[in-house]
């Protein structure tokens, strides 16, 4: 675990010390690319790249699988840090995020958007630590990675340093309130979106705990603050959210608290959504303006492509589905009720999967199928557009065909949303 006392002492000298510059250098020269995997998907209209940058965080050099997103030409650009929330269960097997919707917003509008997955998550090296039920430490922990995103920004001819905005979701949000105590040169503004870590189970009154620790960074932090809760917010409802608001600015802290109402079927996912942008994007184009960050888009975006309709069937037509044994077309009838993004994957092994919402439903809907098929998944529908087309003489089986291991419906199929809307 992190000690809190020495994470303090060696953030301060990460800013102070007079070898930041040998620190710039490193980073710079020896960020190297993210090894690819069978389901890395880049977006070419938002030039995506993932590399792996060198940080040091507990005492222990490490590296920080990061996405970055920039805009045509060679910058220096404004920056974004987008920093993730937690998933259920191992962090090591949570998925790299995109936050492809925040990113294309704030590409549109120049920026370099950098989403850096701290230590222990998904691709980047250490161990995941954290405190327990005290949510200050927590914080703490966690924003120490940001000093090493930072400190290889400024090594980078197309980041613009002195221009940059800390943003996070969900355990993100948290980080990024813990960060902004900090005060780091170059960062002008932070923005939480439904910030907080929660604990499920056990006697820890987390609710509290959260209250103290924006308490605590209200007191410390001078960067002013955009925060966005949600009236059905499974993690973070408005009566707590007013609480942690009321803690920090009553403790000095700049911040400004759009409540809005309920989305979907929770807020959490807010951030996650394109239908999301009409809540998030107005306040933020305001907050930006008012820090003197560029507000208005500058850049024109093709937009996405990549699955154009093939005129197969009608995406209602439950019998044009190949593969698909009783169940597997209950759960495509089920799909279709879902909401935009979305996304249904087939096999000719009768392995199926749909996702929602989320950075990229398509490439999740495909690394779910293939987790459970002998055969590679194929795309069938996405949002309202049937994707697919039929590979001559392609095998087709029957409803009745007997289930075999890896292939009954029920070790098959995955009906989800996509991974890093949820968080913890």
């Amino acid at each position: 675990m992190t000690d809190l006392h020495a994470f303090k002492a060696g953030a301060k000298n990460w800013i102070r010390s007079a070898s930041l510059a040998a620190v710039v250098a490193m980073a710079a020269a020896f960020a190297t690319p993210a090894q690819a995997s069978s389901h890395v998907v880049l977006d070419a209209t938002l030039n995506e790249r993932v590399v792996m940058v060198p940080a040091i965080s507990g005492g222990q050099r490490i590296q920080l699988e990061t996405t970055i997103f920039t805009p045509p030409g060679n910058g220096p650009f404004p920056v974004l840090i987008m920093n993730h929330g937690k998933a259920m269960g191992s962090p090591r097997a949570q998925n790299r995020d995109r936050f492809l919707v925040v990113s294309r917003e704030f590409v549109r509008r120049g920026y370099a958007v950098v989403v850096p997955m701290r230590k222990g998550f998904s691709k980047s090296t250490g161990d995941y630590a954290d405190r327990g039920c005290n949510m200050t430490a927590n914080g703490h922990i966690q924003a120490e990675d940001l000093f090493g995103t930072l400190n290889y920004l400024r090594g980078q001819s197309w980041a613009d340093a002195n221009r940059v905005v800390v943003a996070g979701q969900s355990y993100g949000g948290l980080t990024t309130m813990a960060f902004g105590t900090r005060n780091y040169p170059g960062v002008r503004g932070l923005i939480n979106f439904a910030g907080g870590l929660k604990v499920h189970g056990g006697t820890c009154r987390w609710q509290d705990s959260l209250v103290q620790a924006f308490h605590s960074y209200g007191a410390r932090s001078s960067v002013p603050s955009l925060w966005f809760y949600g009236e059905n917010d499974g993690h973070f409802d408005h009566e707590l959210a007013g609480r942690m608001h009321t803690a920090y600015t009553r403790a000095g802290g700049n911040a400004r608290l759009v409540a809005f109402g309920p989305f979907k079927s929770d807020a959490h996912s807010m951030i996650g959504s394109r239908d999301g942008v009409r809540i998030w994007l107005p306040e933020t184009e305001r907050f930006l303006a008012s820090i003197g960050m560029p507000s208005a888009p500058v850049i024109a975006l093709a937009d996405d492509n990549r699955f154009p309709a093939t005129g197969y069937a009608e995406v209602d037509n439950l019998e044009a589905v190949p593969f698909l044994r009783d169940h597997g077309r209950e759960q495509y009838r089920a799909f279709l009720s879902k909401t935009f993004p979305r996304a249904f994957a087939v096999s000719p092994t009768g392995a199926w999967s749909w996702a929602e919402e989320g950075d990229d439903p398509a490439a999740q809907a495909l690394a779910n199928c293939e987790k459970n098929s002998s055969q590679a998944c194929h795309l069938y529908a996405v949002d309202n557009r049937v994707v697919w087309a039929p590979e001559p003489a392609a095998p087709v089986l029957a409803d009745t065909a007997p289930a075999t291991p890896g292939q009954s419906a029920t070790q098959t199929g995955s009906g989800q949303q996509a991974d890093g809307v949820t968080g913890r």
